[in-house]
């Protein structure tokens, strides 16, 4: 028993769900599947994994980037491929707003960061989504980031990595959106022609539009442990 729990001997015990409390920001963190309470500076030395009962936490995709990429070894790729309310789409905001919310929110310009970095010395091409980017859902800016990143793996002749939290196309978007279900397939091609080894990590969750095109043709396929996946 350590100083912590001897000082607050409730503390890491998993509490009713009537009674629980919230947890402070910042200091602490509450694991979503076990409610255990979590001291963020452990957490991030678990890597987001609960040490009490092994959830995979939700983490960013810089976040997951910094991670698993050799320090100051990652150089975004730019799109010059700008969100477009195409359709005026409106539902209890515009899809407008919904996107400066969005960008507000995160510090993102869309839900994929895409870039070029080093693994245990070896060069690579990361795209990682971020969730709270309207749910990490796949519109038109998405599509053409996943492309490029794509196809500058194929100029460095380098591995390709995606890492998918998603719950599918972007509605807001339509048919534009359904569109990059097959130019991402497409873009997958392209490494499978050029020989291009494709890694895919599939995170919690990945669904809809995104399970349904590149992220289940991944030359090796991972999944963190309790992930949703699906389509339906």
């Amino acid at each position: 028993m350590n100083w912590l729990t001897r000082l607050i001997p409730s503390i890491g015990e998993k509490e009713p769900s009537a009674s629980k409390s919230k947890v402070p920001d910042g200091l602490w963190n509450n694991c979503p599947a076990c409610e255990s309470i979590l001291y963020q500076p452990e957490l991030e030395k678990s890597l987001f994994v609960c040490p009490k009962c092994g959830h995979h936490l939700r983490i960013g995709a810089r976040k997951r980037i910094s991670i698993f990429l050799d320090q100051d070894s990652f150089n975004e790729i730019s799109s010059d491929e700008e969100t477009n309310n195409v359709l005026n789409f409106k539902d209890t905001k515009s899809y407008d707003q919904r996107i400066k919310e969005a960008v507000s929110s995160t510090g993102e310009k869309e839900a994929l960061v895409t870039g070029v970095g080093k693994l245990d010395g070896k060069e690579v091409v990361v795209a990682a989504f971020e969730f709270r980017f309207m749910g990490g859902s796949m519109g038109q800016f998405v599509g053409e980031a996943f492309k490029i990143g794509c196809q500058n793996a194929v100029d460095l002749n380098c591995p390709f990595i995606s890492v998918a939290s998603s719950g599918g196309a972007r509605m807001q978007e339509g048919i534009v959106s359904l569109m990059q279900l097959p130019k991402t397939v497409a873009a997958v091609n392209m490494l499978d022609q050029h020989k291009i080894p494709y890694v895919s990590v599939l995170t919690h969750p990945t669904t809809g539009g995104v399970s349904a095109s590149f992220a289940m043709l991944g030359d090796i396929i991972i999944a963190e442990k309790g992930s949703m996946i699906g389509f339906a």
